[in-house]
């Protein structure tokens, strides 16, 4: 069981999931505060992405609660929990290829929310350079990484409060994935809260706050970047090679 702070964004407690009969979470908890941006650790399989699509509900078969801004959305279907302000990046990036850069953008704009500046393209464009380049090419026509950045835009779109993304530097070159890790700051000190689903400890070491690892579907640690270097024994056991 994960208590919930005063200042929590999100809070997941004792989620379990399931793909049809096989069961893959047990008992997740954790929680992500204001302005905050936690890493979600783990070894290919261990159960990050899972714990994302559950709290996206994208798994109908879970058990838990889930509450986000004070609403509990265990029980809500995808569509309401975005509209709530949740956003999520799938690993896939799935971009509409026949679809301009700035086209692609406009597909994920939301109402601005009450407080928060709305996103738009330039201020997007602002944040990923990249995209200002090829605002008018088709997302069929970009490279991996640039197709990251534009699902990540295109999320921002939607004004959400927090975001869930998912393995955002796999298979990207080194220096994309310094870009990539400048705009998750820049994304937090705009005032977002991230969940950042990874397996590379060194781009979370750029970005996270706290970690939370996940193996075999359990939680095994929880807390500082720093802490986890004060404890080689559980870092090398869930997340060396």
């Amino acid at each position: 069981m994960t208590p919930s702070s005063p200042r929590a964004k999100l809070t997941v407690s004792d989620l379990d999931a399931f793909y049809g009969p096989a069961h893959i979470l047990f008992g997740v908890g954790f929680e992500v505060r204001a302005g905050e941006v936690v890493a979600l650790l783990g070894r290919n399989g261990a159960g990050k992405s899972t714990t994302l699509r559950a709290v996206m509900g994208l798994l109908p078969s879970r058990t838990g609660r889930i509450t986000f801004e004070d609403a509990d959305i265990s029980h809500r279907p995808t569509h309401e929990i975005a509209r709530l302000g949740l956003g999520y990046v799938p690993e896939d990036r799935r971009v509409f290829t026949d679809l301009t850069v700035e086209e692609n953008l406009l597909v994920g704009r939301q109402p601005p929310r009450a407080g928060k500046p709305p996103w738009t393209p330039e201020r997007l464009y602002a944040l990923f350079p990249n995209l200002a380049e090829m605002r008018r090419r088709p997302g069929g026509q970009m490279s991996g990484g640039e197709q990251q950045m534009l699902t990540i835009a295109r999320t921002l779109m939607g004004n959400p409060s927090l975001v869930l993304l998912d393995e955002p530097s796999e298979g990207l070159a080194p220096k994309i994935v310094e870009q990539m890790a400048g705009a998750i700051t820049a994304m937090k000190r705009e005032g977002l809260s991230l969940v950042v689903a990874e397996q590379n400890l060194h781009f979370a070491r750029l970005i996270s706050d706290r970690a939370v690892i996940v193996e075999t579907g359990r939680v095994r640690f929880q807390g500082t970047l720093a802490e986890l270097d004060a404890d080689p024994a559980i870092r090398d056991a869930t997340l060396a090679v």
